[in-house]
């Protein structure tokens, strides 16, 4: 399989050292690249070959993986119109809708969309793929492979549900953070030195996902098997939910997924 990535940044750079680890030759892989401090950089951590833009080794390959930022998409691929051929073509940008990109590319079908998140970067991400029938069983399995280098896949049935995956999963890590950042300011409130609060926030999030991920059970019931009547953690849930505090998250979900979809709206205006 030759692989051409459009763009050397992080989640690029992800994936490369993925299929690297899983046994792909770095000989197979080529990055075009405009940062000549970014293609330095990926030539020598991966050994793989880095241009500042498309070229025959570009066109040869088989697969193209767009990883580029929304913004900057229909500038990177005006070079590649009408040129691509019968090469899968693979966007992980956000928002980014398949009809544009394959108007933008001269009309091209062969096209998968897919949505990863910034865990991949430690090889412990999910992405989420979507492709139009025309796709063929065998690109879907390369694509899979692609993307499964840095964690988990699945696969969405309609390609407007990459919307709601962006809110949950591309954007959740943000969230995670941001109760990783609340858990600790409240430990320290209560008298605990910001040393301590961080970690005992930290690990007690990591580890909480861990016990989910590994459990038979769903977390609803890992949830009650913490809580016992009249306890501390029934305290606190009380008042999660007399704040509402999932209807709240669910409007913030909601927003996220609908400034997604609006997002792709505006960039594949002509």
């Amino acid at each position: 399989m030759k692989l051409a990535f459009i763009g050397g940044g992080n989640m690029a750079s992800a994936l490369i050292g993925g299929l690297i680890a899983q046994g792909t030759k770095a000989s197979t892989l080529s990055v075009v690249e405009p940062v000549a401090a970014s293609r330095r950089k990926l030539a020598t951590r991966y050994k793989v070959r880095a241009s500042a833009a498309a070229d025959a080794r570009t066109f040869a390959a088989h697969t193209l993986l767009l990883a580029v930022k929304p913004q900057d998409m229909r500038a990177a691929v005006a070079p590649l119109a009408g040129r691509v051929g019968k090469m899968l073509v693979i966007s992980i940008a956000a928002g980014i809708r398949l009809r544009d990109l394959s108007r933008w590319l001269g009309g091209h079908a062969r096209l998968i969309r897919c949505m990863p998140n910034t865990p991949a970067l430690i090889g412990a991400g999910i992405s989420a793929l979507y492709a139009p029938p025309g796709v063929s069983a065998a690109e879907k399995r390369r694509a899979e492979r692609i993307l499964g280098a840095t964690g988990a896949v699945v696969w969405v049935k309609d390609e407007a549900l990459l919307d709601p995956v962006t809110a949950v999963s591309a954007s959740g890590p943000a969230y995670v953070f941001w109760f990783i950042e609340q858990l600790a300011k409240s430990a320290q409130s209560l008298g605990l030195p910001p040393e301590v609060a961080m970690k005992l926030a930290l690990h007690t999030v990591l580890g909480s996902a861990q016990l989910a991920a590994r459990s038979k059970e769903p977390p609803a019931v890992l949830r009650e098997r913490v809580t016992s009547k009249g306890g501390t953690t029934a305290a606190a849930l009380a008042v999660f939910e007399q704040e509402r505090m999932a209807e709240r998250l669910l409007r913030a979900i909601e927003a996220a997924s609908l400034r997604g979809a609006a997002l792709g709206v505006l960039l594949g205006k002509d």
